[in-house]
């Protein structure tokens, strides 16, 4: 498969690109924001997406999909990273609907893709239990009784945890922390006893919340894949999460980027726009390069996902993007602030949304640091 938009691609991210500047614009999310909106999104919006089919994108049509794969997705999730959306389709698509796809029975697969696809059901993963991304150092236990399991346990940066109908919860049913054996994936009712939820105020202004898992009783239909092996399972859907994320980050990226751009040609001092200055010609240029080599990355995994490569040439991709467009995101997004001046600092501006959005998203599913030294290890180093 050629590493590039074919015609329904290149249609389907024209028809996102013009959906989200009319109906998603960094306003809409300054607005969330400013109004402490309690769900964090607009569902009247939300709506209208699943109404596009987004929400269908990557599944089979047995499973109520499009079958349009991952890069559909790709340019769709990079338009509304262009103006910071907020929506669901991150946390229950990419994430949630990717777990079950994975690692979910046909059974499961054909009762909660059909419901993801319609926008009847929003997902969430709960994972991480530190402030660093650790996806096998998981304390919360799964203890087998008579019929199910009893869930405890605690987990932090739940994307979308409190508007989320269900939680899929990674829990130790066996070894230690640290260990990839031993880990299953559980399916569990937000509003399911024993279940607390609390929202997290994001620096991004990104929906999250906090789980605390106290006795929670589930069948043993909760359970999705095999006991104790969710490991290999978890990877897969992790890296494929990953490289949806940089779709996003590519995105703001790029309008980051060009948003600086226009301002330094129309911001002027001594009489000249100060985008003639030399000095950010060269800035301007090297954000450019970053950027060309950031979109072939991004490009190059949503390529391996839709080629159903093995699974150890999509982790080294997904992690090679996550650490490039992370490095990438910084840069352009720091640079947008210094070269905007004392207005860039102020929220009057919005390009300030996304140095946050960067901070956040960097940290979200491994930072560069973490992905640097996985591609090292995935390459026998």
């Amino acid at each position: 498969m050629a590493m590039i938009l074919n015609e329904e691609q290149t249609m389907l991210k024209d028809s996102a690109k013009d959906f989200c500047a009319t109906n998603t614009p960094i306003g809409q999310l300054r607005k969330l924001r400013d109004e402490a909106n309690a769900d964090g999104f607009d569902r009247a919006t939300w709506g209208s997406m699943v109404e596009l089919g987004w929400a269908a994108i990557p599944w089979d049509e047995e499973h109520g999909g499009l079958s349009f794969g991952y890069k559909g997705l790709g340019v769709v999730t990079e338009e509304s990273g262009r103006t910071l959306t907020a929506s669901p389709l991150y946390a229950s698509v990419w994430v949630g609907g990717t777990v079950i796809n994975v690692a979910g029975s046909d059974a499961q697969k054909a009762e909660l893709l059909p419901q993801l696809a319609a926008g009847e059901m929003l997902l969430a993963l709960a994972l991480e239990e530190s402030h660093k991304h650790n996806p096998y150092g998981i304390s919360t236990t799964a203890t087998a009784n008579g019929d199910g399991y009893t869930l405890d346990g605690s987990k932090t940066f739940v994307l979308d945890g409190h508007v989320a109908d269900k939680l899929i919860v990674v829990a130790r049913s066996s070894g230690e922390a640290g260990s990839r054996q031993g880990l299953s994936l559980f399916m569990v009712d937000r509003e399911a006893q024993g279940v607390t939820v609390t929202r997290t105020l994001m620096a991004d202004s990104r929906n999250a919340a906090n789980v605390v898992l106290s006795g929670v009783q589930v069948g043993s239909d909760a359970l999705i894949g095999e006991l104790d092996k969710a490991a290999d399972a978890l990877d897969q859907a992790l890296d494929i999460a990953r490289i949806g994320l940089t779709a996003e980050m590519l995105g703001g990226i790029q309008e980051c980027f060009e948003r600086t751009v226009e301002y330094l040609k129309e911001r002027k001092q001594f009489g000249v726009a100060i985008g003639s200055f030399q000095a950010l010609k060269h800035r301007a240029a090297d954000m450019f390069c970053e950027i060309e080599l950031s979109k072939s990355c991004v490009l190059e995994a949503l390529t391996a996902l839709d080629e159903g490569r093995d699974r150890e040439d999509i982790a080294k991709l997904a992690s090679l993007a996550k650490a490039k467009v992370g490095e990438t995101y910084n840069l352009v997004s720091r640079e947008g602030i210094q070269m905007h001046g004392g207005i860039g600092m102020t929220d009057e501006f919005d390009i300030g949304f996304f140095i946050k959005r960067a901070a956040v998203a960097e940290q979200t599913f491994g930072d560069v640091n973490f992905h640097r030294n996985r591609y090292g290890e995935l390459e026998g180093y």
